[in-house]
């Protein structure tokens, strides 16, 4: 695998789903963390581009990440609706990255948009709502 672009670091998200539908990589910047990945074989489909799935996970990673990162400590979050919109399609070996916003942030419930780019190709929009578990 080719290494991530300078100023990515490994994510380090929790055991399960995400140790098999990534790597994923991270980078701060001002307005957010940018999430990323590179398209390996194992998130291509038979016709050799990356699995829409694999896209739509990505889309829900990096969008409930935005989130979960927005504050201290950070919030636990889980998704209720996830919008995607396929504008173009990424083939193995593309880096991917994923600029992502929150819309609003209320006490229970959060609202989330951001897009996918290749370069600066626009692969990807995508919104989400994800109710937030705060502690009582």
């Amino acid at each position: 695998m080719t290494a991530p672009p300078d100023g990515f670091k490994p994510a380090k998200f929790s055991s399960g789903f995400l140790d098999v539908s990534g790597p994923y990589f991270l980078r701060s910047q001002d307005q957010g963390t940018i999430v990323a990945m590179r398209i390996l074989e194992t998130h291509a489909n038979y016709l050799g581009v990356a699995h829409g799935g694999v896209l739509s996970t990505f889309a829900d990673v990096a969008l409930s990440f935005q989130v979960h990162d927005s504050e201290r400590p950070a919030l636990s979050v889980v998704t209720n609706t996830l919008t995607t919109n396929f504008l173009a399609g990424a083939k193995t070996g593309d880096w991917l990255e994923a600029y992502c916003r929150i819309d609003r942030l209320g006490k229970r419930i959060a609202y989330a948009s951001g897009e996918i780019r290749k370069g600066d190709a626009l692969i990807m929009t995508m919104s989400g709502v994800f109710t937030i578990l705060r502690q009582s």
